[in-house]
């Protein structure tokens, strides 16, 4: 089990949205390397990072402040936001990104998707952000009809790392995880699923690691780590314990 801390990108600075409104951004630091590297000394083995412009313009915009934060850390690093063509895939990846996520790509030419798996195997996630049980795209601004399990399924047996799935309406809020619809989604398919949106608390870490969430690979913490909700130390020493 991995706790994921997010790093989101806008205009080149570490901010935190509500909702997944880019008029509702909190600026939390205005040096995303540094953060990447705070997040590193106080243990994570993982970053999580998102271009928010990118999500919005369909290719990278906050390129230089990720070539900033693989710099600063050597953990590794998965990125979503933007990442839309085999040649992006590629050029993060020959960056020295571990991993890329795919969202909107996901739902409007899955057979890239699956390509970008054969071609770079283990190092393609599939990001599912979903807003009342439909899949939104376009960096959440475009609802879709398709239904989270029916797209998640699209991709099983093709070499899909990971399944990063976001409940937008508990996003950046800290409601906590929306563990039901999280369950149901790692229950439906054998991708490692990491659940995203809402995390509020140490009591979220702690159903993270019940017995009926050994499906997910992990969680993603914003708004909690940064607002002091969550104490790191506390967290990770959980997760140390749980894998004996």
């Amino acid at each position: 089990m991995i706790l994921f801390p997010a790093i989101d990108l806008k205009d080149g600075q570490c901010v935190r949205l509500k909702l997944g409104n880019m008029e509702q951004a909190t600026v939390y630091n205005p040096d995303p390397a540094a953060q990447a590297r705070a997040f590193e000394d106080q243990g994570f083995e993982w970053l999580h990072v998102v271009d928010l412009n990118g999500a919005f313009a369909g290719e990278s915009v906050n390129g230089a402040a990720v070539d900033a934060i693989l710099k600063a850390t050597k953990n590794p690093v998965q990125l979503g936001g933007g990442i839309r063509t085999l040649d992006h895939i590629e050029s993060w990846l020959s960056r020295g990104l571990s991993r890329v996520i795919l969202g909107t790509v996901a739902v409007r030419d899955p057979a890239l998707v699956i390509e970008a798996c054969k071609r770079f195997p283990g190092q393609v996630a599939v990001g599912i952000d979903a807003k009342g049980g439909k899949v939104a795209v376009e960096g959440w601004a475009e609802a879709s009809e398709l239904g989270v399990i029916e797209l998640a399924q699209r991709f099983e047996g093709a070499g899909v790392a990971a399944i990063i799935y976001t409940d937008i309406d508990r996003d950046g809020i800290l409601t906590g995880i929306n563990w039901a619809s999280t369950l149901e989604l790692a229950a439906a398919v054998s991708i490692p699923v990491i659940a995203s949106g809402g995390l509020a608390s140490i009591e979220d870490i702690k159903r993270m690691l019940e017995p009926d969430a050994k499906k997910l690979e992990g969680a993603i913490s914003g708004r909690a780590l940064y607002d002091g909700r969550i104490d790191p130390a506390e967290a990770l020493a959980l997760i140390k314990a749980a894998r004996g």
